[in-house]
């Protein structure tokens, strides 16, 4: 089973499926998602929808409200095709540890989603993913996957490496290959066994080659389409793997392990 281990929801849904298919993509991580890119038209269009994604990443999207919309297009496109597209719900960072609790227990774990996710907190506010990993480990170690790109600062992967060695039964994911700080990233998941990280957007062939070399068991293809292309994604990883049981891993088995599948 080939599994894209980082996707959001598209408008119109049906591009998306298209997309698996072209790549030969069996099963998709579908995180919610408030800017939209795919629906740009031109420069204009694009700009504004990648200020609403610069407010998301930065931390900016308080309280539930800024997170409604994106629910309900997640949950419709879950809705619409189970076969394809796996579950993972975020919470608001800005919430009470209770009330995070809560949101865990009520529209992850409740509507029997597979993990948490995107987390996008703000740059230097890693630690304001503690409660989350609490909640986490209160319904069966759900995954837990936060944001790597920038803004995401080297002290933050550092500040979730401490997480996770605080909760290691909670398989924490970094998403992105850990943006401009892809070694750190690389070596602070080799370090840490509850850690993994998955590789899109990478700037650097060599970048993704490293860390398959450095933690093969642990590294997650993922596209975070619609800013990447599943077939480019999984492209990059058949670059730098062999055909046989490590490229398998990466492409899929590694995160049907994750999440339950096997």
């Amino acid at each position: 089973m080939i599994i894209d281990a980082h996707s959001h929801v598209h408008d119109p849904v049906e591009d998306h499926i298209a997309l698996l298919d072209d790549a030969g993509v069996d099963r998709a991580v579908l995180f919610a998602t408030r800017p939209h890119p795919e629906r740009a038209t031109g420069l204009e269009s694009l700009r504004r929808e990648m200020a609403v994604l610069d407010e998301a990443v930065g931390g900016r999207a308080n309280g539930v409200d800024g997170y409604r919309i994106a629910w309900q297009e997640l949950d419709k496109a879950l809705d619409a095709h189970p076969d394809r597209f796996i579950g993972f719900r975020s919470v608001p960072l800005d919430l009470a540890p209770q009330r995070i609790a809560e949101m865990v227990d009520r529209e992850v774990a409740g509507r029997g989603l597979r993990g948490i996710g995107e987390l996008t907190p703000p740059p230097g506010r890693a630690d304001l993913v503690e409660p989350v990993m609490r909640a986490a480990a209160d319904h069966s170690d759900l995954p837990v996957v936060v944001h790597g790109f920038a803004p995401t600062t080297a002290e933050d992967l550092r500040t979730l490496a401490r997480l996770a060695r605080a909760y290691p039964s909670v398989p924490l994911v970094v998403s992105q290959l850990g943006g401009l700080h892809w070694m750190d990233a690389i070596e602070l998941v080799r370090d840490t066994p509850s850690m993994f990280l998955e590789l899109s957007t990478a700037s650097l062939i060599f970048a993704v080659r490293v860390a398959i070399r450095e933690i093969p068991d642990r590294t997650l293809f993922g596209s975070d389409a619609p800013y990447g292309d599943p077939a480019l994604a999984r492209a990059t990883v058949e670059r730098v793997t062999s055909p046989g049981a490590v490229r398998d891993q990466v492409l899929g088995g590694t995160a049907a392990r994750l999440l339950g599948l096997t």
